[in-house]
């Protein structure tokens, strides 16, 4: 199984299609939301958000939507990068709510040879994130730095410190 992808293997224009998807539940919510100190009743109070907002039920907070579709492009996109470099933009377009199942999708925008150093490059992706009936929800663009197969290669494979089995015998 692929896990990220050298400088060389992006193609500007490209499409990953992230999966799986991710449904969402309120304890996915409210422990994002405990863990990061949002105590937010929009998110946690089912009863204020009924009665005072526009949306009448529980929003799910907005970072833990980004932290979820980030995670889903690791696969596809970061999982050999050096360097997570810039999130450029960041924009949650609808509301998801408990119960909605999240999708992912990223485009390769752009990419650069590093000017400093041979063995690595820059990738410059848009992901979008999607609900189950297709209401885009969350856009984020960002440059992360990724090796070239020779950094890889340097480096003793794909798997570098993975230690063998050892035969035990009884």
């Amino acid at each position: 199984m692929r896990f990220g992808r050298t400088f060389e293997e992006f193609e500007v224009g490209a499409v990953y299609k992230h999966w799986p998807g991710k449904t969402v539940t309120e304890y996915d919510d409210h422990l994002f939301c405990l863990l990061t100190m949002n105590h937010h009743p929009l998110h946690l109070d089912s009863n204020y958000a009924e009665k005072t907002t526009d949306f009448g039920r529980n929003v799910v907070v907005g970072n833990y939507i980004y932290s979820l579709l980030l995670g889903m492009s690791v696969p596809d996109v970061s999982g050999k990068a050096i360097a997570n470099l810039e999130v450029e933009s960041l924009r949650h377009i609808a509301p998801t709510f408990h119960g909605d199942t999240l999708y992912g999708e990223t485009t390769v925008l752009d990419k650069t040879p590093s000017r400093s150093k041979d063995d690595r490059g820059v990738v410059h992706v848009e992901t979008r994130g999607y609900k189950q009936d297709g209401t885009v929800v969350c856009v984020f663009r960002r440059k992360v730095m990724v090796p070239t197969a020779t950094y890889i290669d340097k480096r003793g494979g794909e798997q570098p410190g993975r230690p063998e089995p050892t035969t035990q015998e009884s």
